[in-house]
């Protein structure tokens, strides 16, 4: 979800689309893992999503989306975290088989087995809502752990799969949404 387009910053936005097809060699110079996003502020060349986001939050937004005190930073670290070391591996083979595997080759044990462990991670997520507005963030305020988490989120909402009820998630997900910067990705398809 856009950064950029959830701060009031008025700044150039970070060129995310200068480096074109990851394979090149002059991409892979830059990001070595081959894969997007990749930005350059002002020559400042980054890659890595959630560094991107914290970078930018902290450069540009400090004290709004990147919280000055060190508890409510810890608190978006967190978050941050979490979608890429808990969340994501849970649905990355359901994403895999269902998005990359020819429909031919697909694992319908995987999906299932993705989406169990999934679904228990959503758990943890949809508890901690029901006590926050949102994940990572003074009680009525998003802050930047929301961001790569409501990426992952996304990406779980679009899956052709049966799922389970998480009001929390669900009501968070959809003010979140609701935001500029979203409205820039939930519109995506998966892809």
């Amino acid at each position: 979800m856009s950064l950029g387009s959830h701060t009031n910053a008025s700044r150039p936005a970070a060129n995310t689309g200068w480096c074109g097809v990851v394979t090149k060699p002059e991409c892979r110079a830059i990001n070595p893992n081959g894969l997007i996003p990749v930005i350059d502020d002002d020559g400042f060349v980054l890659c890595e999503s959630s560094a991107i986001v914290r970078y930018l939050a902290g450069r540009y937004v400090e004290g709004t989306l990147s919280p000055t005190d060190a508890s409510s930073r810890a608190d978006a670290d967190r978050w941050m975290d979490w979608q890429a070391v808990s969340f994501n591996p849970a649905i990355g083979p359901a994403f895999v088989q269902l998005l990359r595997t020819p429909v031919v080759q697909r694992d319908s044990v995987v999906v299932e087995n993705a989406c169990l462990e999934a679904e228990k991670r959503l758990a943890i997520l949809d508890a901690h809502l029901a006590s926050h507005a949102f994940a990572a963030g003074a009680a009525h305020t998003m802050a930047m752990g929301d961001i790569p988490l409501g990426c992952s989120i996304d990406r779980w909402f679009k899956l052709p799969i049966a799922r389970e009820s998480h009001p929390y998630v669900e009501r968070w997900y959809q003010a979140l949404s609701a935001r500029a910067g979203a409205k820039q990705v939930v519109g995506l398809a998966l892809a």
